[in-house]
Order: C-alpha cells, then structure tokens, then sequence
C-alpha cells in the first residue's frame, strides 16, 4: 500500500492519493487553513473510526447477529506527552449485554487499532 501526500502554494491544504483514490486534508481556519479538508488529527481517528466499524460488521454478519447500523464517535485528547483517544461505539438495533461485550473486544482486534496499541517505527528518508 502506498499513500502520497502533497501539499502545493495553498496553505495547509494537502491532496491525499492512493491506488485511485484523492482526498482532501487542510487546518481549520482557526490555524490559518481554508477548512476544506479534514485535519490530520480527524483523519486519523477516521481510519480508526471505519476500521473498527467494518470489523464490527464483518463479525456481526459472521455471527448472524442483528446490530442494525453501527456508529463509532471518536474523540482525541492530547496532553503533557499523552494522548488519549476516546470511542463510542453505539447500534441501532438492541443488542445483549454479553454482545456487547463481545463486540467491545472485537473492536479492539481491527487492524488499526493494532497498529495504534503496537510499537511503530517511523523512516524518513
């Protein structure tokens, strides 16, 4: 996989590309971007976000269980060296307590959530 950021004479606004895919990153106008992308903090928590969503819904098809829609809020805390992030994870359909803590579990098994909890290592060329 490989992922290409570029940023031109528009300050912050990044063009994101990768296998066919563009998306769009910049500041908020708070710190003097054009707000027409979501911040690199957002998108990180929106690759966590649809990360544990599919996996819930993989799992929940496998298990036949009816969850209905899955909605996972996330929030990010940083602060003195730590940084926190903060999920919620809701469905619309009733669920039982013993899958819901099944699917807690679950949630922490997607696979950016492993990267996120694991050692990363990070070269710059």
């Amino acid at each position: 996989m490989n992922v290409t950021a570029k940023i031109e004479k528009v300050n912050y606004q990044v063009t994101i590309n990768s296998e066919g895919h563009t998306i769009m990153a910049d500041e908020p106008l708070s710190n003097n971007g054009g707000n027409k992308g979501m911040s690199p903090e957002q998108l990180l928590l929106s690759s966590l976000g649809a990360c544990i969503a599919i996996t819930l819904r993989m799992y929940s098809l496998r298990k036949e269980w009816n969850v209905g829609n899955i909605s996972v809020n996330l929030s990010l805390e940083t602060g003195n060296g730590l940084t926190t992030i903060n999920k919620e994870i809701t469905y619309s359909e009733s669920i039982t307590e013993e899958q819901r803590t099944r699917l807690i579990q679950i949630a922490k098994s997607c696979p950016i959530s492993k990267i996120l909890l694991g050692e990363i290592i990070i070269n710059t060329k």
